[in-house]
Order: C-alpha cells, then structure tokens, then sequence
C-alpha cells in the first residue's frame, strides 16, 4: 500500500467537485485563507494585553 499516485489524486479531485461543485469549493477555500490569516495575526500580535492602573479610593473624614 503505497502512496496516492497522480492519476488518484485527481479522480478524487474529480470526484469532490462533481459532489461539492466548484462554487462552494471556492467559497470553502477562502474562508479557510481568512482564517489562516487571522491565525498568522493573531500569533504575530505578541504585545501583552495592557493592565489596568490600580486606582486608589478614598474616603473623606467628616
């Protein structure tokens, strides 16, 4: 049991579009594209998130 040749590869190519059709493939495909890219964003976003400054509260004597 070796590897898929060529000629497998497109037969299930063939076989995906003709169930699929290439509209929806085409749609599937960019959307997997935006999500890829907001993947790679999001892990070049390497800034922490900023901390809240601590405030102090306090209360007058009367």
């Amino acid at each position: 049991m070796g590897a898929f040749s060529l000629s497998h590869w497109l037969i299930v190519l063939a076989v995906v579009v003709i169930v699929f059709g290439p509209g929806r493939i085409k749609g599937l495909m960019g959307d997997l594209g935006t999500g890829i890219k907001s993947f790679r964003q999001g892990l070049a976003d390497d800034e922490p998130a900023p901390q809240p400054i601590p405030v102090e509260v306090r209360k007058d004597e009367h």
